[in-house]
Formats: C-alpha cells, sequence, structure tokens
C-alpha cells in the first residue's frame, strides 16, 4: 500500500469568476488537516492556492510552500508566509516542480490556468512512462475540467496516450470526497510511493 503523508495540490493563485472555486479550495484545505495529512502546494497566498492553505491553518493542518523567488512577490506576502510551517524557496520552476513531487505522496488538480494545466500533465506524463503510481486526482468543480477530460478522452481514443492504464485519474465533483478517494487508490495499487525521484531527475 503507498503510504499517504502528503497531498500535493495544484490550483489558480487568481480566484476565478466563481466563488465556487475559493469554496472548494477551503473545503480541500479542510479535510486535508482532518485526515492529519500535509499541504504541499506551490507557495502562493492568493486565490485558490491561498484558500486551500488558509483552509488547512485554520483546521490545525501542516503546509509546505514551495515557491520561486521571483514569484514571492507576485504570489504571495511576507506575513501570508508567516503562517506556513514550512516554506521552501526555489531559484526557478524546474526546481520548484521537482521538490513539490519529491515531497508529495498524491497530487490533485483544483481549477486553475495554463500553469495548473501544466503542472497536473507533467505529473500525468510521469505517470504514463512508468516512474510513479501516486494517486492523482481532478476536482471537477461545477464541471470545470469536462473540457481536460474530454481532451484525454480524444487522445486515448486516437492512440496517442500510451500504457493508458498508467494514466487514469480520479474525477470527483466534490472536495470533501477527495482524500477517500485518495487513500482507496492508495490501498488498491499495494505499490510504495518512494524511490522514484532519482529517475524523475534524469527526465
Amino acid at each position: 500500500m503507498n503510504t499517504i503523508r502528503s497531498v500535493c495540490v495544484y490550483c489558480g493563485s487568481s480566484p476565478g469568476q466563481d466563488d465556487a472555486y475559493v469554496r472548494s479550495g477551503q473545503a480541500l484545505g479542510r479535510a486535508i488537516a482532518a485526515a492529519g495529512l500535509r499541504l504541499v502546494y506551490g507557495g502562493g497566498t492568493k486565490g485558490i492556492m491561498g484558500a486551500v492553505a488558509d483552509g488547512v491553518i485554520r483546521a490545525g493542518g501542516k503546509v509546505t510552500g514551495i515557491i520561486p523567488r521571483f514569484l514571492i512577490s507576485k504570489e504571495a506576502t511576507e506575513a501570508a508566509l508567516s503562517r506556513l510551517d514550512e516554506l521552501v524557496i526555489t531559484e526557478n520552476m524546474h526546481e520548484r516542480k521537482h521538490t513539490m513531487f519529491e515531497k508529495s505522496d498524491a497530487f490533485v488538480a483544483l481549477p486553475g490556468g495554463i500553469g495548473t494545466v501544466e503542472e497536473i500533465v507533467e505529473i500525468m506524463t510521469w505517470a504514463q512512462l512508468g516512474r510513479h503510481r501516486k494517486p492523482i486526482v481532478f476536482v471537477n468543480v461545477r464541471g470545470f475540467w469536462n473540457p481536460m477530460l474530454a481532451l484525454l478522452d480524444h487522445m486515448r481514443t486516437e492512440g496517442f496516450v500510451h500504457s493508458s492504464h498508467l494514466v487514469q485519474p480520479i474525477v470527483v465533483d466534490d472536495p470533501d470526497a477527495v482524500i477517500a478517494a485518495i487513500l482507496a487508490e492508495a490501498v488498491a495499487d499495494g505499490v510504495p510511493s518512494s524511490g522514484v525521484s532519482s529517475v524523475i531527475d534524469k527526465m
């Protein structure tokens, strides 16, 4: 069984047009804390990112923020960052993404923009290449991820998703259902989640 100790959340540094997006971030944060898990995220303190971290902190949970130095002034404030119990400042985006991968046992995508898509697609790419078998979850708030899920189905149909059995993200509509889905997937998978970071480094 994969041991789930921490959950990486990818999401927007903006709140989006629908209040449901921020509420979903807060709810997921509370659920992560309630399960005794650590949040690993991009370190931003604004938008949905800030909502997730705030949800964890207010519920008494632990938060690791990982942010490139050049983004601190854009996505965070020093006062808000001081609330995190662990802050990792990286020199670039590649180092940030790799550190997030190393510190996480599962990956969750809430609504977000191009950066969110890029991050979760990279995690799915590594899964397709057999470099990890950590749970991947799309939180489909108000159908936000429907176009993305349709594209994945289209790529499979057209024969462009190889080893598709390794790229089977979990899709849930309710952020409160995320942790149960991750834990169930970890039990079913039964493969240790450690020992792959050195392989990812070489990709």
